[in-house]
């Protein structure tokens, strides 16, 4: 299937959460993320920065897990990547989500 043919190769130690901050450098008020309202790269990355400041203040870092439970939308975008920028890692938990059943501890 040949969805919308904008397949790009990428350098193989090149990071998600940077590659959000450059964009949003070159293109802050472009939509990066439409569901059921919309965030311009600058906001994305903002919101994703508040949070990681958040979590590092909570103690997360290398080798934390931190678990995501939200629903699908843009929320979830902010959250994940505020937990890479934070340098922790995720577990997504949720109706809706593949990380397990709400209650149910991450291992």
């Amino acid at each position: 299937m040949d969805w919308n043919g904008t397949e790009t190769q990428y350098p193989a130690d090149a990071l998600v959460h940077r590659m959000i901050a450059q964009q949003a450098a070159l293109t802050p008020q472009a939509t990066a993320v439409v569901a059921g309202v919309s965030l311009s790269w600058r906001e994305v990355n903002e919101k994703a920065n508040q949070l990681a400041c958040h979590l590092g203040n909570l103690g997360v870092g290398p080798g934390s897990l931190v678990a995501v439970c939200v629903d699908h939308g843009v929320q979830l975008v902010v959250a994940l990547l505020g937990v890479l920028k934070a340098v922790g890692a995720y577990r997504t938990s949720g109706p809706g989500l593949s990380g397990g059943a709400p209650g149910v501890p991450a291992r």
